[in-house]
């Protein structure tokens, strides 16, 4: 998938900037001084869409650190395809077969372990971390534009164009002229709760400690008791295994400074 690829991408150029940053040695002095908050904020891709997150975390000792974290991520369909009608010259593309949008608000919990700790010069620390929580599925149902044939015969070029829901057995790809506003459905969202499991790993590139800049990999299962559906011809979702990549930018502070 194209997302695969970005993820690919920013992995290859994350290393690169990385390696080149080494040539400079940049010594902190705030090295020896454990601080115990911090917050952060995350772009986020992973193998179904995209996502924003925020952090606020807590240094129970210098090894674990407990992590509380907001997640809002798009989920889609790994068969859904891009279309336009190809009758018409100003259609608008749409998706054929879509249902709903469907985004996920996650609510996690959970703790991030020392592997390997950054040397005085600078370098990568690297933590495991394990997370769960609640996940809020929200489904938008999708609206289209659709071609209402004359009532006249000798009228065959004067269509008018409404907006529906999309009904797959009545909207096909003769006679949809493309997606709708995205603001239409707000008043017809479902919602799935649910729950959710993290597993991951998170390289701390930064120079100073009192900054946040991380890159984190992982793998996120969340799972409905009542499935979620988003293809019309496809079997709806009890659960969705995603791999995801975000980097994270933020700060790291201390009320008061403890030595270690």
């Amino acid at each position: 998938m194209f997302v695969n690829r970005i993820i690919l991408l920013l992995i290859v150029l994350f290393l690169g900037l990385h390696a080149r940053s080494q040539d400079e040695i940049v010594i902190d002095t705030s090295k020896n001084i454990l601080l115990l908050k911090e917050y952060s904020f995350g772009l986020l891709l992973h193998t179904q869409g995209w996502g924003l997150k925020y952090n606020r975390g807590y240094n129970k000792t210098a090894f674990k650190k407990r992590m509380l974290t907001i997640e809002f991520v798009e989920m889609q369909s790994p068969k859904q395809i891009r279309t336009i009608n190809p009758y018409f010259t100003n259609s608008k593309s749409y998706i054929y077969g879509k249902l709903n949008s469907v985004y996920m608000l996650r609510g996690t919990y959970g703790m991030h372990k020392l592997l390997n700790r950054k040397p005085y010069w600078g370098g990568v620390e690297l933590r495991f971390l394990y997370m769960g929580g609640i996940s809020l599925g929200i489904a938008k149902p999708i609206y289209l534009y659709i071609l209402v044939p004359p009532q006249n015969p000798n009228q065959f070029y004067e269509y008018t164009i409404i907006e529906e829901k999309y009904d797959p057995d009545e909207h096909f790809v003769d006679n949809i002229f493309g997606r709708a506003s995205f603001t239409k459905g707000f008043d017809e969202i479902s919602v799935y709760p649910g729950i959710h499991a993290k597993i991951g790993l998170d390289f701390d590139y930064g120079v100073y400690r009192s900054k946040v800049k991380s890159l984190e990999i992982g793998a996120i299962l969340d799972i409905y008791p009542w499935p979620i559906p988003i293809m019309a011809f496809n079997d709806p979702h009890y659960y969705f295994l995603t791999f995801y990549l975000n980097f994270n930018f933020g700060k790291r502070y201390n009320k008061k400074g403890m030595a270690i």
